[in-house]
């Protein structure tokens, strides 16, 4: 990976709040909250009421995809090396007080549950990044989950709804 692109990919995750995750056998990029922590980014998946990611924990590597926080385009995708870190190890106990912070719940008992029910995934860049994406392609859409509301869109006056308010 270039300098540049090294550069990119280090500070585009580090401003992001988002990272989309190209996920084995899945059709679209799935949202990942993260932190990015010593050149890497961390993830949390697995357990009750934490963010599901299907496959990642067995994924040896996958594609993540950094958006620009004001645009929502793609900035730049790159390839990561995926490791599950164990708890009770030094790196688990600097990451997961860095994860409870930045969640703004970190508490020593959500930690206990985050050792017994979840994942603490690290994704290291491999040196492999691009910024050349599809030009019509700017987002990547949403997976549909039943945390969102089930109610009436609001009435919106003088306004045709677009394709996809609908």
């Amino acid at each position: 990976m270039s300098d540049f692109h090294a550069a990119l990919v280090e500070e585009a995750t580090k401003r992001s709040g988002v990272l989309w995750l190209a996920l084995p056998g899945l059709s679209r990029p799935r949202a990942a909250w993260h932190v990015w922590y010593e050149g890497a980014a961390y993830v949390l998946t697995g357990g009750e009421g934490e963010q599901p990611l299907p496959g990642l924990p067995e994924s040896t590597h996958v594609t993540v995809i950094v958006g620009s926080k004001d645009k929502g385009v793609r900035l730049v995708s790159w390839e990561a090396e995926v490791t599950e870190i164990e708890p009770e190890t030094d790196e688990w106990d600097a990451v997961v007080p860095v994860l409870a912070r930045e969640r703004r719940s970190g508490d020593q008992e959500q930690a206990e549950r985050w050792a017994r029910d979840s994942y603490v995934i690290r994704l290291a860049p491999t040196g492999e990044a691009t910024t050349d994406h599809r030009a019509d392609y700017a987002t990547v859409r949403p997976v549909p989950t039943p945390a969102t509301s089930g109610t009436k869109r609001p009435f919106m006056i003088g306004a045709k709804r677009r394709e996809a308010d609908r």
